[in-house]
């Protein structure tokens, strides 16, 4: 029976009452990080010296560099491991300006590996696909577009988000809204469907007949926020445009106003291009074959900078590596952290160091993965390994008790699942654990956004889970003894026992996925 826990009142009361790290190693962690740390200078040279991390793009390759030379000033061992290639794309400007009934600027950019404009850009009207009967219909009508942008995306109700509209309206005029936003995505959708193209077919089936480019329009349901993804496009650009600005020329559309607009967007293919993973390590002095591991993606998709998805993540496991380097130079085990490259198309960069390194994995005592925002940590899962409320609780009891006492923790746990590098290691029989994060808003204003920036960052909290990781290494590299690895059996959704997930191999070539 899975059953929950709140530190402060399971483990806290089984441990005893004495939490308050006493170790001179930890007392150290704690000072050095409160009155030393490096956090906002780090996280102000990834974000905005090197900005968004696209794998394939020139700036991931730049943060790989950046990464190791940061590493080798704070005298740790540092290199990148090529895990494989990926398409090379090089974003440029994005101007979109609106040129009839009326002049105005659009917020909008492209969408990661699109194709360019024309240099100089293209003026064309805009258009929305129209309701037509069927597949035929559609056939007939698409010559009608070339030389013209066409809007694929469905238009909203309304660009307040719910919690606004739960804040300030009527229960009635809410109700209402939501009844009219259901139908109009309804008959949005029903309208793509008469199309017979799918998400992906339908953009090449636009630019074939001619069209000047794609228009989309991903809201991320909060105020000023869009998910920007992939283009599917081969020939022409595809643009996401702020819900605001995608409203007005829909709506000019629909009515017959012929809006037109300038699109210049700039891009630049480099061919297939290496891909890599950032690894950096403090030796072990008696156990130096086994290993404790830091883990955090270091791509992102490139709407904002990256900063919650997964700056923070990567700039908290450097900050540990620094601050154990400081303090802890001489560890019982090696110390291993891995910034993984191509997280976002499958967990692609922590899937091969575990396939090509597959004599460490027995050898790894624990990995500690961060990877959903600038959030405290406020859930530790147990993966299901039946042990680790024995063990994480010893290496949680040494952490200050204002940093754990809200932190929840579910054992054993469930193995098998996963969204993040973490599962690449569970997968392997690794004791791999994420420190789950308090969202602030991530998944509407910051997971994947073109808002994802330093701005963002709570560097309070991100310096408390600093504290609490470091500390939990150097526990764990102190451990006597490797810890248990035994598991339970993966259970269902209907609570039944499941069959383990299969290892997927990483994608070693890769393009848009």
């Amino acid at each position: 029976m899975k059953k929950r826990y709140l530190l402060g009142v399971g483990l806290m009361l089984l441990l005893g009452s004495n939490v308050q790290a006493q170790d001179e190693v930890i007392e150290k962690i704690i000072k050095e990080e409160t009155e030393n740390s490096q956090l906002k200078q780090i996280g102000h040279e990834l974000m905005d010296g090197i900005g968004p991390r696209l794998v394939g793009s020139p700036q991931m390759q730049k943060a790989h560099d950046w990464a190791v030379a940061k590493y080798k000033g704070w005298g740790i061992e540092a290199r990148n491991e090529q895990w494989g290639e990926w398409r090379g794309w090089e974003r440029g400007i994005t101007h979109i300006d609106m040129v009839a009934p009326w002049t105005k600027s659009l917020a909008g950019q492209q969408l990661a590996w699109s194709p360019s404009s024309p240099k100089g850009g293209a003026q064309g009207e805009v258009v929305v696909i129209p309701e037509l009967a069927d597949e035929a219909a559609f056939k007939a009508w698409l010559p009608s577009v070339k030389g013209k942008y066409v809007m694929i995306s469905a238009p909203q109700v309304t660009g307040r988000p719910d919690y606004n509209w739960e804040e300030f309206a009527t229960e009635e005029s809410f109700e209402k809204m939501k009844e009219e936003r259901t139908e109009s995505n309804t008959a949005w959708n029903q309208r793509l469907q008469k199309t017979g193209q799918g998400r992906r077919e339908l953009p090449i089936a636009l630019e074939d007949a001619g069209a000047l480019g794609i228009i989309t329009s991903y809201w991320s349901q909060g105020f000023g926020a869009n998910k920007i993804f992939s283009a599917s496009t081969k020939k022409v650009p595809t643009v996401d445009l702020s819900l605001e600005d995608y409203g007005l020329l829909f709506r000019l559309a629909e009515g017959g106003e012929k809006p037109m607009i300038n699109l210049n967007a700039q891009s630049k293919e480099n061919g297939m291009v290496p891909t890599f993973n950032t690894i950096a390590e403090i030796k072990g002095t008696e156990k130096p074959d086994e290993y404790v591991m830091l883990s955090a993606h270091f791509d992102s998709w490139d709407g904002g900078t990256g900063a919650t998805d997964n700056g923070t993540g990567t700039i908290m496991m450097m900050e540990v590596m620094r601050v154990l380097k400081e303090v802890y130079p001489n560890p019982k085990r090696t110390i291993l952290v891995g910034h993984w490259g191509s997280e976002e198309q499958g967990l692609n960069g922590s899937r091969a160091f575990v396939e090509d390194h597959p004599e460490m994995m027995p050898k790894i005592q624990a990995l500690f993965n961060q990877d959903n925002g600038t959030g405290r940590v406020a859930n530790v899962s147990g993966q299901g390994f039946i042990h680790s409320y024995e063990y994480l609780g010893r290496w949680m009891s040494k952490v200050p008790r204002e940093i754990t006492r809200d932190v929840e923790t579910t054992f054993p746990g469930n193995p098998g699942g996963g969204g993040s590098d973490y599962a690449s290691f569970v997968a392997a029989g690794v004791p791999a654990f994420s420190l789950s994060s308090l969202n602030w808003s991530y998944f509407n204003y910051t997971w994947h956004t073109n808002l994802d920036t330093y701005d963002k960052i709570v560097f309070d909290d991100v310096q408390n889970n600093v504290i609490m990781a470091a500390i939990m290494v150097y526990m764990a590299s102190e451990e006597d003894d490797m810890v248990s690895r035994e598991v339970r059996v993966p259970l269902g959704r209907g609570g039944e026992p499941a069959e383990w997930p299969a290892v997927r191999s990483p994608t070693r070539k890769g393009g848009v996925e």
